[in-house]
């Protein structure tokens, strides 16, 4: 039988749809035309797909549900967090606004904070002590300590020196003497051997000679070498400390006047003592007692007194640049009135240790 271009269409249709079986729950007892039954087909695969559709949502409905119930625990927990933040933020004060009395407060904190750095003259000291020896002698009929009165005594009135030359005082040692027959002097180690440089007057007349060294060993020491033209001496302990620290050397030659100076020594027998000054003249003349003329010293303004002899002449840097080895006094006291002299260290090193420093 040919159908209608209408029941093609829903015959067609119908075909479309998936269908497994076709309905078979209502019994064909009354005949029926073709296309009520097609209608019929179409209608009953309307509600299937509206039913599968309707589980699909009901399925969805739940899923939601349960992630719902899963999140809700955070969700509470995240509200509360921000509702606490922001009673907590709305109780606390508003910020300080910083005023000058802030800034000056600030700034003098700050500087009651800032440890200065220490002097100078103590960072020499801390660098030379553990090189300082003292050197005590004994010498026969030493006498008091006026028979070994500082030198001072200038030229006699009315002489005069060579034209273009300056004139070269002339006095005694600088060793401390005491009516016990012993003196004090100075001395400061050189070389990693233990060697002692100092000056020569202080020892050379000497029956026995003792040094103490910065950690409080004392020793019999011997003169090892001499060198009368610079009045320079070299002297050995016998029993060295177990820890020999030896001074730097530094660079007479680059001393200018003006530089600062320190001298370390024992002076009237004041053990580890230091006085500084500049360095007041270069290249200065002086006329032992013995006859004997230095040249070429270095003149300070630093403290040396009697004592002072044979200590070290410091540089800024912590550096021996000479060995004492006299003051000048146009009196006939014991005293420093503001020059003393020094054997620049390349000299004394020279002719004592029969070696330059190494600087």
């Amino acid at each position: 039988m040919e159908l209608s271009g209408d029941e093609r269409t829903v015959t067609g249709f119908a075909r479309e749809l998936p269908m497994s079986h076709p309905p078979d729950d209502v019994p064909y007892r009354v005949p029926q035309s073709r296309h009520r039954r097609v209608l019929r087909v179409v209608a009953w695969r309307v509600r299937s797909q509206m039913r599968a559709l309707a589980a699909r949502v009901r399925r969805g409905v739940a899923a939601v549900r349960r992630a719902i119930r899963r999140a809700l625990p955070f969700a509470v927990t995240a509200i509360l967090t921000l509702v606490f933040a922001g009673a907590y933020s709305a109780a606390q004060p508003g910020p300080h606004l910083i005023d000058q009395t802030d800034v000056n407060q600030s700034i003098a904190s700050a500087l009651a904070s800032i440890t200065p750095a220490p002097a100078l003259s103590a960072q020499v000291y801390q660098a030379v002590a553990p090189s300082l020896v003292e050197i005590s002698v004994e010498e026969p009929g030493a006498g008091t300590p006026q028979a070994s009165e500082a030198p001072g005594q200038s030229l006699a009135p009315g002489a005069s020196a060579a034209p273009g030359e300056t004139p070269a005082p002339s006095g005694k040692s600088t060793a401390f003497g005491s009516s016990t027959g012993t003196g004090i002097g100075s001395g400061v180690i050189a070389d990693d051997a233990g060697d002692i440089l100092t000056a020569l007057h202080v020892v050379s007349d000497a029956t026995a000679i003792q040094v103490t060294f910065s950690d409080g060993t004392t020793s019999p020491a011997t003169i090892a070498s001499r060198d009368p033209a610079h009045d320079i001496a070299v002297l050995q302990a016998s029993q060295p400390p177990a820890k020999i620290v030896p001074a730097v050397l530094g660079n007479p030659r680059s001393v200018s006047v003006g530089n600062e100076a320190f001298v370390l020594g024992s002076p009237f027998g004041l053990s580890g003592s230091l006085s500084a000054g500049v360095v007041s003249g270069l290249n200065r003349t002086f006329q032992m007692a013995d006859g004997t003329t230095l040249t070429g010293l270095i003149q300070v303004d630093a403290a040396v007194n009697p004592g002072s002899s044979g200590g070290p002449l410091v540089n800024r840097d912590g550096e021996v640049v000479g060995i004492v080895t006299a003051l000048i006094n146009p009196t006939s006291q014991n005293v420093f009135i503001g020059i003393g002299l020094a054997v620049p260290i390349d000299v004394a090193a020279s002719g004592g240790l029969g070696q330059l420093p190494q600087y």
